[in-house]
């Protein structure tokens, strides 16, 4: 990772719109730890990442491949960042299947799907991660199409992509959902958003019962304050610049601190873990 890994402050900066760009970021998130070396963990594996482009998804997405699995990454209209991601991926000898389209539409992600095991010749991780959220000072302001927008993506996209991918989960299969430490301390103008990852937290649990008797485990991360474009793109510039200094660490975490959890959860190390959140928040105690 660079240097800025330890910065406290981030140039001040915001986007017009969602989902944000990263290559538009100042300073680039870090996506991958070099300093890591992969073992295997992954190998023969094929995963199917959500908002696979950027952030968090891109930083999984890479330490997938270093891992040995062959990924596809569903973005919605970010393609130059999604291009970035395949390039990575490919130039360091993995495979990326890149697929475009929203996962709030129930079609599009049966697709996604489908073409996830066609291309890559099955499916054994499923990584439920994109996800949006909008601040609002006035909880009255919150309107109900914002709302009804918020949990399509980041909550019902999650009953489709799972529903489409159970089919050809087998034993041994892995489904990680990102949650949010928002879900567990609130938000004050966050509140839809706080919602949804409250409601992944449960849909988590209550899929791990549910799917445990088929081998299937279904675990969950909940990252504090990390770098990615979702910040830019919803807060101002003032916030932004002050980013992540309220954690017990005084910083932002990056991508690339996120990521071995995913590999983790995915991976046989995990074996005797489901139902659980890891929770990569800075040093924030929480009711985990």
């Amino acid at each position: 990772m660079s240097d800025e890994t330890t910065t406290t402050q981030f140039p001040p900066q915001e986007q017009d719109r969602q989902p944000g760009i990263e290559s538009e970021m100042v300073p680039r998130p870090d996506a991958e730890d070099e300093s890591r070396r992969a073992s295997g963990k992954l190998a023969g594996r094929r995963a199917l990442i959500t908002g696979g482009d950027s952030g968090i998804g891109r930083a999984v997405a890479i330490a997938f491949a270093r891992e040995g699995a062959q990924v596809a990454i569903v973005y919605l209209d970010e393609h130059g960042d999604a291009e970035e991601t395949r390039s990575e991926i490919e130039e360091g000898g993995g495979r990326c299947l890149p697929l475009a389209g929203d996962i709030g539409d129930p079609a599009f992600c049966q697709v996604a799907v489908e073409r996830t095991v066609q291309e890559l010749g099955g499916l054994d991780i499923l990584v439920n991660n994109a996800a949006e959220q909008h601040e609002t000072e006035d909880f009255e302001q919150i309107s109900l199409e914002q709302v009804q927008r918020t949990f399509r993506t980041n909550v019902l996209a999650m009953f489709y992509l799972t529903k489409a991918a159970l089919p050809h989960l087998g034993e041994g299969g892995s489904i990680v959902n990102t949650a949010s430490v928002t879900a567990y301390r609130g938000h004050e103008t966050l509140i839809d958003y706080a919602a949804t990852k409250g409601a992944i937290v449960a849909f988590t649990r209550s899929l791990a019962l549910h799917l445990v008797d088929r081998g299937i485990r279904v675990n969950g991360v909940a990252p504090g304050p990390i770098w990615t474009p979702l910040i830019p793109a919803s807060f101002d510039a003032e916030h932004v610049e002050e980013f992540g200094a309220d954690t017990p660490m005084k910083r932002a975490g990056q991508p690339a601190e996120v990521a071995p959890c995913y590999v983790f959860l995915a991976s046989k190390d995990a074996s005797y873990m489901t139902g659980q959140i890891l929770h990569p928040n800075g040093g924030e105690i929480v009711n985990g």
